[in-house]
């Protein structure tokens, strides 16, 4: 399997062992890897039979503002807006991501920030075989999942998980 981590992150695919399957034509990714992953299924010309998708960031739905904020507020105080995105990301659970921290920059923020999800990109996949798997979780305070559903669910096989936060742990 290849797995994709997500902004700030390394080797957090461990987190997420049941949702993952192995097999040397499936890839996944988390969250900013989620981002990579579907863009190496679409460019690749390895086979790839499955495309799992954890928390996808979805930002289709942000303002202009709020996608220069973030950066603004990253530029200022990089360490802390860091810290707080993995509080986020883990709230009201007993994970600590600080284990998995590897230092994002400016350039990783944007492209996740300003990466357009395209149905078109889902239907390309599809036509090509491709198996596409949508976790969401229902609590997450990075991404709205009620909007990324509405997005994905026609065209992928998309779980909902109510009570999960960002990294699809129960809260």
């Amino acid at each position: 399997m290849k797995f994709f981590s997500g902004f700030c992150l390394q080797d957090e695919n461990e987190l997420f062992k049941c949702f993952l399957q192995e097999g040397d034509f499936v890839v996944g990714g988390f969250s900013y890897g989620a981002i990579k992953a579907l863009e190496y299924a679409l460019n690749s010309n390895k086979r790839v039979n499955r495309l799992i998708l954890l928390s996808p960031a979805f930002f289709n739905d942000k303002s202009e503002s709020f996608k220069r904020a973030q950066l603004l507020y990253f530029k200022k105080d990089k360490k802390k807006y860091i810290e707080n995105f993995l509080k986020n990301a883990a709230s009201n659970s007993e994970i600590d991501l600080k284990k998995y921290y590897k230092e994002g920059d400016l350039k990783e923020l944007k492209e996740l920030l300003y990466y357009k999800w395209q149905k078109e990109k889902l239907e390309k996949l599809l036509k090509k075989g491709i198996a596409i798997e949508v976790f969401l979780g229902g609590k997450d305070k990075i991404i709205n999942a009620n909007l990324a559903l509405d997005f994905f669910k026609d065209l992928t096989v998309t779980y909902y998980i109510k009570n999960a936060n960002h990294i699809l742990k129960e809260v």
